[in-house]
């Protein structure tokens, strides 16, 4: 999201380190410490996070957490929390999946029209799709089709994370290792990911262990026997994703590219980076020293 956020913000050498700073705040204040004092507030012999099959509001160890403390308001307050979670979930899933299509669009991997950009830089078509595909969540109120409408529907997307992820860390490797071969240093990178290369082969390397321990869950579950509906609502977005890997690189015929041949040029945004580090110089010797250290 931030990487997709910062191809429409005016200097992303500037924006695009503070708001992965900000991530990793929100990501400490929101499950780590959160977790943390959930932790300390539920006990783990509570009798409502051990019920077999409790996947509801009830077990939710915050709630717990909540009715302990003895507050009367505990509906009106989960509700209004799950509906500002709601609303951010689908906001920002709406504008990443629209922005993506319409990249696959312009790159021939998906209906032209998905690659209309309005005049305020709003793919529309692709913000209408993914907003009508929304409606797939009214399922969940027929009881006959909840259980496996919600199965299949995370089945193929449960894992796309995991490939989305993996696939960033391992394109990142990849350009880094083109950009040194065709002569380019690091200096005239906008933005350089502070773990470099070495985080993107320790997150591809965690990625591929998830996908197997996954298909080691899938095909042996603990505790069940295994079978081929098991299986595939466990692994199913695997095949999928290779499928339509090679199935697109046979019908195009695409060939592997080496890294001395990548574009490196098409579709990126000259800076003048001269420019923008004496301002950025200027502006760090105005800062107080807690803000340098």
């Amino acid at each position: 999201m931030v990487g997709l956020a910062a191809a429409e913000t005016a200097n992303p050498r500037k924006s695009l380190p503070t708001a992965i700073k900000q991530v990793f705040w929100r990501i400490t204040l929101f499950y780590i410490v959160s977790l943390t004092l959930v932790g300390l507030l539920v006990p783990y012999t509570e009798p409502d996070l051990l019920q077999p099959g409790s996947a509801n509001a009830a077990a939710s160890p915050f709630v717990i957490a909540i009715q302990n403390a003895g507050i009367d308001v505990l509906p009106s307050i989960m509700n209004s929390i799950i509906m500002v979670a709601v609303l951010s979930v689908g906001n920002s899933s709406v504008y990443g999946a629209s922005r993506t299509l319409a990249a696959l669009a312009e790159q021939g991997q998906a209906p032209k029209i998905f690659a209309y950009i309005d005049r305020r830089g709003r793919p529309m078509a692709g913000i209408a799709l993914c907003s009508l595909l929304g409606l797939f969540g009214y399922l969940s109120v027929n009881p006959a089709v909840q259980r496996p409408a919600f199965t299949w529907m995370l089945a193929l997307s449960g894992l796309s994370s995991i490939f989305t992820w993996g696939s960033i860390c391992f394109a990142h490797v990849r350009f880094r290792r083109g950009w040194a071969l065709q002569g380019h240093s690091l200096d005239e990178l906008a933005f350089r990911s502070q773990p470099g290369v070495i985080g993107s082969w320790i997150g591809f390397v965690f990625n591929v262990l998830v996908l197997v321990a996954q298909f080691w869950v899938a095909m042996w579950p603990v505790g069940e026997e295994s079978n081929a509906e098991g299986f595939f609502s466990a692994y199913l977005a695997v095949p999928v994703v290779i499928a339509f890997y090679i199935g697109y690189k046979l019908y195009y015929k695409t060939p592997f590219v080496r890294a001395k041949d990548m574009d490196l040029r098409t579709g990126r945004r000259e800076l003048n980076l001269e420019a923008l580090l004496a301002e950025e110089r200027a502006e760090k010797a105005t800062w107080p020293m807690w803000k340098k250290m």
